[in-house]
């Protein structure tokens, strides 16, 4: 397995987008997504599965993924995406983009536990640690419940630029595209075309 410390160049192309920061499973979703020289998929074997899950806090380094393992988490993420969607278009998502999800939340649930700090009782869950690669899947179904059901889910929003798959969650109503890399892009070429039409 490449180390959690070594650079991924592939990571270098991915502005930080809202609200990835907030919520995982969003940053899932968005690791595919489009640029000047085509598709990009942090996902696409099993090594890079494993990076990313580990860079995200749901996986020890040690703890090795095998190819079923990162084939359901890419199942996840696809799922993920047509739930977005089927949130934002207001219609029913695929029965087997539910059951996706349901199965990952039910595959390795967490634990209730009541916790207490300096600022009182708190809920803190416990993840099953019996299956590794389970429990990060449970953990990613769980911050996607949340987001589809929580205040921030009327935020959820599909980058407008042509040709850009990622979500993203809108700090304001006019906030149309994910990065100002893809807002620069949709106006560069708004601009050109402009400029096409007005030339003889």
């Amino acid at each position: 397995m490449r180390s959690v410390d070594q650079e991924a160049p592939v990571y270098l192309h991915q502005l930080p987008v809202p609200g990835e920061d907030r919520y995982v499973s969003l940053a899932l979703v968005n690791t595919r997504f489009t640029v000047s020289h085509g598709q990009v998929d942090l996902l696409d074997d099993t090594e890079a599965a494993h990076l990313w899950l580990v860079r995200h806090g749901l996986l020890p380094d040690q703890v090795e993924l095998n190819g079923r393992q990162s084939g359901r988490l890419r199942t996840l993420r696809e799922a993920l995406r047509a739930l977005f969607e089927a949130r934002e278009a207001g219609t029913p998502p695929a029965d087997g983009a539910l059951d996706t999800l349901n199965t990952a939340l039910a595959a390795a649930p967490a634990t209730p536990r009541l916790a207490w700090t300096a600022d009182g009782p708190h809920r803190a869950d416990v993840p099953d640690t019996g299956n590794p690669a389970a429990a990060a899947l449970s953990l990613l179904a769980e911050d996607a419940t949340d987001l589809l059901t929580g205040a921030d889910a009327g935020q959820l929003t599909a980058c407008a630029a042509q040709g850009c798959a990622r979500w993203f969650l809108r700090s304001h109503g006019a906030r149309r595209w994910c990065t100002t890399k893809c807002g620069n892009r949709v106006r560069a070429a708004r601009a050109y075309a402009s400029r096409k039409a007005g030339s003889p």
